[in-house]
């Protein structure tokens, strides 16, 4: 950030901007817990006096919006939201600082200690779409972790993303918080450029739909965080209690349809199916669901006049009121079908059964795997982060919902007292201790 709060690109462009962000985040690593803490309870104060202005900024957006369903959704705001913002901000605040954590000590030899301990990333590059509720997030994880953070928010939400980084700007100017910590570029042309600038930038979060990812992606050699799609399964087994079932199927399909962590498919035993699905399946078109069902559900539910689902349909994030159902004969077959159209986000099992429980929980891949439990719980609030800068697929470094713990990495602090490596190698070297410390 410049003096004035101004989080937007200055005479320098992109690289600039990297340059400041790399400055200012060598001195936020080394930030003290308490005036970190500090700027962000002012920022959480600051969205509760600025609600008014956030809100109408957010109206204006809405209103200039030409978009799906699933992005108008992400992109409107009301008091609940604005309040929850700064909820979770100062969630964030409260939660304990995750750098400068001394996570081992190995006594290598007499007055020779060897230190794992956490620390900033450095810079990221956050990417996103729609969602002015993400900024607090992104941002508040991004000071509370010591990293410095350059945001692109997507177009629709600009008036929104501004009024609240407005907000931001203000609260860490007034408590130390290193100009630069936090910018924005308003434009394609600039992260493009920004994607390029590997020796400045440590890590792209891409936040959005699957088409922002791929690009992301394919346009940067820096490494990439993020998901590409939330494709959301619920399995209802044979041994599911039929009025829990209801209710979850229910939650992670309406709850926020647009959620990357919605159901987009049903899959029913069977069994299951014969019992109750099509009361289930009408409560579900009542309620504004599109329903795209399997032969075997079309037939068990004529009346309905259900249309038929696609290859595409198992393979959908529809982000929108429509669920593509199935019906399975076994627990094996509903697990075959998570992991071959899933996206590896989250995926669910309603059953009274341990061992089917234990089976799917094991044998699914992906970032969340859940028993008796909605998909919506995956989410970084819900999991006790305070927030989070996004959902990982990935296998490396951070999965699932990512909060302050995806965003520090270690480095090893080695304490001596004059040793050398000659002391310790040839004839008559001495030995290591390698003891494991407290």
């Amino acid at each position: 950030m410049t003096e004035e709060g101004n989080f937007l690109e200055g005479e320098e462009g992109p690289t600039g901007i990297a340059k400041r962000a790399r400055r200012a985040a060598l001195r936020l690593a080394v930030l003290p817990t308490d005036k970190k803490d500090a700027a962000l309870l002012a920022v959480a104060d600051g969205l509760d006096a600025a609600r008014d202005v956030i809100l109408e900024a957010n109206r204006a957006d809405v209103d200039a919006a030409r978009t799906t369903f699933k992005e108008i959704s992400r992109l409107v705001l009301d008091e609940a939201k604005v309040h929850a913002m700064a909820s979770g901000v100062r969630a964030v605040a409260a939660l304990p600082d995750p750098s400068g954590r001394v996570l081992a000590r190995t006594l290598l030899d007499d007055g020779l200690v060897l230190e794992k301990v956490s620390c900033p990333l450095g810079v990221l590059l956050v990417v996103f779409e729609s969602r002015p509720d993400a900024v607090p997030q992104i941002a508040s994880l991004a000071l509370k972790s010591g990293n410095a953070a350059i945001l692109k928010g997507g177009g629709e939400s600009a008036r929104s993303t501004a009024a609240i980084l407005d907000v931001f700007a203000k609260a860490c100017a007034a408590h130390a918080v290193p100009d630069g910590a936090l910018q924005s570029v308003g434009g394609r042309a600039e992260v493009d450029a920004l994607l390029a600038l590997d020796d400045d930038i440590d890590l792209v979060i891409p936040r959005g739909g699957y088409d922002l990812v791929k690009h992301v992606k394919a346009a940067t050699r820096i490494p990439v965080l993020g998901h590409s799609e939330g494709v959301c399964h619920v399995y209802v087994d044979r041994a599911a209690d039929e009025s829990m079932a209801t209710s979850i199927v229910l939650d992670a399909k309406l709850q926020y349809p647009a959620a990357c962590n919605a159901a987009e498919t049903l899959l029913v035993h069977r069994e299951a199916a014969a019992k109750f699905l099509a009361p289930l399946l009408v409560r579900l078109r009542e309620a504004g669901i599109e329903l795209r069902a399997c032969a075997k559900t079309r037939a068990l539910t004529l009346a309905l006049a259900l249309s038929p689902a696609s290859e595409e349909d198992w393979r959908a994030e529809y982000g929108a009121p429509v669920l593509a159902v199935k019906i399975v004969e076994s627990l094996d077959e509903a697990i075959e079908h998570v992991n071959r159209y899933g996206s590896h986000h989250t995926e669910a099992i309603v059953t009274d059964d341990a061992a089917a429980a234990e089976a799917f929980l094991s044998r699914v891949d992906a970032a969340g795997v859940f028993h008796n439990a909605s998909t919506r719980f995956a989410d970084g609030f819900r999991y006790g982060f305070g927030a989070e800068v996004g959902v990982s697929t990935s296998r490396l470094h951070a999965r699932g919902p990512v909060g302050l713990d995806g965003l520090v990495t270690y480095k090893y602090v080695l304490r001596g007292s004059g040793q050398v490596v000659a002391t310790y190698s040839g004839k008559g070297a001495r030995p290591f201790r390698h003891e494991k410390l407290d």
